[in-house]
């Protein structure tokens, strides 16, 4: 194991240093949206156009729960211009796109207790997330630590749209998950094709593994492989049912929208398989109807 040895870090002031601006902050955020800490996010949009409203700096998207993120910055201390901004920029992108779940996220580097108490009376009305931004000198290097200092507050999602998906390949997969939980999925497709008429193939894109029939998509069964399992999503007759089935079985379930998901591991997948299999086989029936 490799010796680590403390150090001290100087802390930056990014809206003085002649390096460091906003659009330098934009573009790393824009590189990794992981970095804010709000989950796997991609890139929409930046400098986005509002009507009337100037623009927004950076449009985030959550797709596995179909939900946006409106994110203005400020460098320096906090303000009310900037703050009606980011829920301007909320509402404008809430009334555009009403099947998003959005969420306005104003990203500063110094959050004053004042501006934190005022925010605080939107409590249940205006979904907003409060990060603070600290850039540290360590070594030769810039760090930047986001900390979040005020959490959102969920309004309703009501409607849910399918996203324009980017194709990838299985190469992309093994990378964001692991080959033997991708693995799985091959396993899982073969039950598929028991009996589904016409077979089957898989379909990667950006956001899940899909199914094809070589000229459409047909996702009513389609995979999200993670690092320590493969979460699986069917559309199915009963699904309360089959959560009581699976639980019996030591699988834990849960019915978000239309979707059962439930997760497979390559440790407990062939102490399950055969639950999973009259699971699968189930929706294939009824995939099989239509």
């Amino acid at each position: 194991m490799t010796k680590l040895t403390f150090t001290t870090a100087e802390k930056l002031n990014l809206k003085t240093h002649p390096d460091f601006n906003e659009i330098w902050l934009q573009d790393r955020i824009a590189e990794n949206p992981q970095i804010i800490g709000l989950g796997e996010l991609e890139l929409i949009d930046r400098e986005r156009k509002q009507h009337k409203s100037g623009r927004l700096d950076l449009l985030l998207a959550d797709f596995e729960n179909n939900a946006r993120y409106e994110v203005e910055l400020q460098l320096g201390q906090t303000d009310e211009s900037h703050i009606i901004r980011c829920i301007e920029y909320w509402d404008v992108e809430k009334r555009r796109y009403p099947q998003y779940d959005h969420c306005g996220v104003l990203i500063a580097e110094d959050i004053t207790s004042r501006f934190l108490n005022v925010l605080g009376l939107f409590n249940g009305h205006i979904p907003l997330i409060i990060i603070q931004i600290t850039a540290l000198k360590v070594g030769g290097n810039i760090v930047l630590n986001f900390t979040k200092v005020m959490d959102r507050f969920a309004l309703r999602n009501d409607d849910i749209v399918e996203s324009k998906l980017a194709e990838t390949d299985r190469n992309y997969w093994n990378n964001r998950s692991t080959p033997k939980n991708v693995e799985i999925v091959d396993k899982l497709l073969e039950i598929i094709n028991e009996k589904a008429e016409p077979k089957l193939k898989l379909n990667y894109n950006k956001y899940y593994i899909g199914l094809s029939d070589g000229y459409k998509s047909r996702n009513f069964i389609h995979f999200k492989p993670k690092k320590q399992f493969t979460n699986v999503l069917a559309e199915i007759e009963n699904p309360d049912e089959w959560i009581q089935k699976l639980e019996d079985e030591g699988v834990s379930a849960v019915v978000r929208d239309k979707w059962l998901r439930f997760a497979v591991t390559t440790q407990n997948f062939d102490k399950k398989k055969k639950i999973v299999t009259d699971l699968i086989q189930s929706a294939v029936e009824l995939y099989n109807k239509d």
